[in-house]
């Protein structure tokens, strides 16, 4: 497609997107769905989630000069998720230019979560075959950063008590129960020492704090921490 041929919704797209492609036939494949036809998206929709792990990565290192590892992963993870990616596609208005079969925009395909991550995967693809890693990070730049830098590394971060029950659940494993063994100290001042069992696994740990919920998110932190020592290899879990 020449770009003095461009049709007028992509030139718009480009605007919202804020870069311009030297090869408008890369954007309009990254906007077509399987099932318009053989020239589809998927190819650069695998290459554009590549480029967006490494660009929020860079992002995310930048950012939070002070997080460890295991955070930045826990953010990454977020941002380019399913949801994340479709209300960044909404954002920029993609499902007005996808280029969808009949029966699937009849079915609301344009609106559809999975499409609408897929082709802005695509788009990020896209860019970075027609300008390079510079031009696709920059994309990735103007789509989530100011997410980014609205946000403190605390609002991506799960309780230990929700990432205790999914790493549970994940594993087809009961979810915990906690119970109150001790508190000590006046009513007003009172520490608690709750308990937290995984019962399947023959596991408990403790955990201390000035109030219930307190404690329990300590005692959950400790089962996390053991739960994940031993499900490295050579640990009980794994033997």
């Amino acid at each position: 497609m020449a770009t003095g041929m461009i049709e007028p919704s992509l030139v718009a797209l480009q605007q919202r997107l804020g870069l311009t492609f030297s090869r408008t036939d890369l954007l309009d494949r990254a906007l077509t769905h399987r099932s318009a036809g053989a020239e589809h998206n998927e190819r650069l929709e695998f290459l554009g989630d590549a480029v967006l792990q490494t660009a929020i990565s860079a992002l995310l290192y930048e950012r939070f000069a002070g997080s460890d590892e295991g955070d930045l992963t826990r953010v990454r993870a977020h941002l380019v998720r399913e949801d994340s990616l479709a209300r960044a596609a909404l954002a920029v208005g993609l499902p007005d230019v996808l280029r969808l079969s009949e029966g699937e925009a009849r079915g609301g395909g344009a609106l559809r979560p999975s499409i609408l991550a897929d082709a802005l995967e695509a788009v990020i693809g896209a860019a970075f075959v027609d300008g390079g890693y510079a031009q696709a990070h920059a994309l990735v730049q103007r789509l989530f950063g100011e997410v980014i830098a609205g946000t403190g590394i605390d609002n991506w971060t799960k309780d230990a008590k929700t990432e205790l029950q999914e790493w549970l659940q994940a594993r087809k494993l009961p979810v915990p129960a906690y119970r109150i063994v001790a508190t000590r100290g006046q009513s007003h001042a009172q520490t608690f020492d709750v308990e937290c069992a995984v019962p399947s696994l023959g596991l408990t740990e403790h955990g201390e704090g000035k109030s219930r919920r307190a404690a329990e998110q300590n005692a959950a932190r400790r089962m996390l921490a053991t739960l994940k020592a031993s499900d490295r290899p050579g640990g009980p879990l794994r033997s």
